[in-house]
């Protein structure tokens, strides 16, 4: 009894002392956040107090009322912004998920190379393939069209969509296949009807990952987008940057609105995400 009584205690003190180092990490992480929020809230001349306040004595909104007037440069930035992230979303999920199967399902000569090959994709800069893109869609005639952004972050977003897919195609158990032939299924209703629908959780982490990037994507966006007026909302941040202050309050208000939807996405989105991403987690 004692025994049990001090394994019990033991137990304890484990659970609260990983509950104190998971909260000391959630304070640092949600720090930044909560000094954003704070530092939108208050005034300019607030800000620059030494001590800085942690918590506004004087709150005001006027930040905020000006990335929401009709000025329309938050707003305009905003929509540029969601038909990038969208358009690329779509494209990348779209070719992302039959490459997957195919990588995942069948055998063929070259498999590891082409898997090897989409590692190495992911880990590209952006920077690397500017100037080819940059070129390619001048003679296209795509620069200053919603195309360039929407492909060049496709390039970048397709290769991640594919190995986490891949994983989670791995994961789901050969026999359904089977099972679905031997129903009478060809192998494309097969795909649609059985695989897919179980494929669900990591069709929208790949989603959801791939509208992040195109989302907080920013070199794409300023050097495709000649006209300023098609640019995305995170190129909006240098109207803040003035000759001889920066409008903190204003930059910071405008830093919580564009991360808003991403938020949104996560809260809303959550179960599918953490069940693509552990449902997933095999040996490839």
């Amino acid at each position: 009894m004692k025994e049990k009584e001090t394994k019990k205690k033991k137990e304890e003190k484990q659970n609260y002392f990983v509950f104190a180092i998971a909260l000391i990490f959630f304070v640092i992480f949600i720090f930044p956040l909560y000094w954003m929020l704070v530092t939108a809230l208050k005034t300019q001349v607030e800000i620059f107090q030494v001590p800085t306040p942690i918590f506004p004595k004087k709150i005001t909104l006027e930040p905020f009322a000006y990335q929401l007037s009709v000025s329309g440069d938050t707003l305009r930035g905003f929509k540029n912004s969601l038909i990038i992230a969208v358009g690329t979303t779509i494209i990348s999920t779209f070719l992302s998920i039959p490459a997957a199967y195919g990588l995942a399902r069948f055998k063929f000569r070259g498999n590891k190379i082409i898997i090897l090959l989409f590692l190495i994709m992911q880990m590209l800069p952006s920077t690397l393939v500017l100037t080819s893109l940059y070129i390619m869609f001048s003679r296209l005639k795509l620069l200053s069209s919603y195309w360039s952004p929407i492909l060049a972050d496709a390039t970048l977003g397709i290769p991640f969509s594919v190995i986490i897919l891949r994983t989670y195609f791995i994961s789901i158990p050969k026999e359904l296949d089977e099972a679905a032939r031997i129903d009478g299924c060809s192998p494309v209703s097969a795909f649609t009807k059985i695989m897919l629908p179980c494929a669900k959780p990591g069709i929208v982490v790949s989603a959801v990952f791939s509208f992040v990037y195109a989302w907080g994507d920013l070199i794409y966006g300023i050097t495709f987008m000649t006209n300023p007026l098609k640019r995305p909302i995170t190129s909006s941040i240098y109207n803040y940057v003035q000759q001889y202050q920066t409008l903190w309050n204003s930059t910071m208000a405008f830093g919580i609105i564009s991360i808003l939807p991403v938020v949104l996405i996560f809260i809303f989105m959550q179960r599918y995400i953490v069940s693509g991403l552990t449902n997933g987690a095999v040996k490839a």
